[in-house]
Formats: structure tokens, sequence, C-alpha cells
């Protein structure tokens, strides 16, 4: 069975509080971040959404043209309530949902894990032994068991994958797409701008 669509969900419901100001519309590479974000997920997805908590910062968040915003179904719920709203909110059976501070996906990690979807309902990478759920794919029949979990304030995304069929990528297998990993490098605090900024100087 072929994955025939898939959505990019980004995450932007975060309040930035270690960096000190919003990230998502930190300039990078002159542009907001987020657009850098949306600009990688844009090779390989057919529609993209950004969840932000509220209707205010939706309305606020300067994005590409056909790019969709969704405000947080359940408030102040955290990234498990922006998988949700953003999964929901999409056309399309499966989406890959990442943060917006996230200026190094790597598609072609992307691109072998959809190659891994039928059968499951989340795909998801494993670093040093922990899920990296905000760098994930999603089916919505995830929805029902993440509900089950909002609904009772339990907000650690990987406890709704004991109730779901989740397919593990092994770090052998993202080295082989991303040595360095630098798929999975979050912009949260002054100092790692300054080292996503030496990645970009790079050529990343």
């Amino acid at each position: 069975m072929a994955i025939d669509r898939v959505a990019g969900v980004v995450l932007a419901g975060g309040l930035s509080r270690r960096l000190g100001r919003d990230k998502a519309v930190e300039v990078f590479d002159r542009e907001p971040l987020v657009h850098r974000v949306i600009g990688r997920l844009s090779e390989l997805v057919d529609e993209v959404v950004v969840v932000a908590n509220n209707s205010e910062r939706a309305g606020a968040l300067p994005l590409p043209d056909g790019v969709k915003t969704a405000v947080d179904i359940y408030p102040d719920t955290g990234s498990l309530g922006g998988i949700f709203t953003g999964v929901s909110f999409v056309e399309s059976e499966w989406s890959i949902v990442v943060a917006c501070d996230m200026p190094f996906l790597n598609m072609d990690l992307f691109t072998h894990m959809l190659t891994l979807c039928p059968d499951r309902d989340v795909v998801v990478p494993v670093l040093d032994g922990r899920p990296e759920p905000t760098h994930a794919i999603y089916s919505k029949s995830c929805l029902e068991h993440i509900e089950t979990r909002l609904r009772v304030n339990d907000l650690k995304i990987t406890r709704f994958f004991d109730d779901v069929r989740v397919q593990y990528v092994l770090q052998e297998t993202i080295d082989l797409y991303d040595p360095r990993r630098i798929s999975f490098f979050n912009v949260n605090t002054p100092t790692d701008l300054a080292c996503a900024l030496s990645l970009l100087a790079e050529g990343y």
C-alpha cells in the first residue's frame, strides 16, 4: 500500500522563553525561521498547516501563500495538543509533524520514513534510546488515542504509543541519511541560534 498524500504539520505554539523572542519569526537565512521549515517540508508534502496556540498568534504569523493555520483544539496541552490539532485539520491521512524551530530537516530521511508507514500508525526516529515525537509521521488513526490522553491531561506524547502501531527508526538507519543528525537540531536558546548560523555557513 503506497502513501498517496501526506501533509506537513508545523508546531508553532511554544512561548520561546529560552530564546527570549518568538523563534518562529526569527530571521534565519533572510527569512523567518518558520518559512525555512515550511520550505523544506514543501519539497515532499501536498499541504502544510501551522498550528498556533491561539487565534491572535495564528493571525500574526507571517506565512507563505497557501499555508493554512489551525488553532489548538485543546489549549495549553503542549506538543501533544498541537499534534492532535494539526493531524485533525489536514485532509491527508498521513502527516509529517515537526517543530517550527528545526531549520535542517532532511527530506531524504523523511522519504525513507514514509516507506515505513503502511500497516503502522506512527513512524518515529529514536536517538540515544529516546523517540523524537516532534520529528515523526502520524496517521489519522492516532487521533482517538491522542484525544483520550488529552481529556485526562496526560500530555507526554509517547504514552499514547502503547495504544497504536509504532515503527521506530533506529540510529543506524538515521545515520545513513543524516550522519550528523542535524535534522533534529532545535533553536531553543541564543547559543543554539549561533550554532545554527554556523551550520548554515557550512552549507546546511
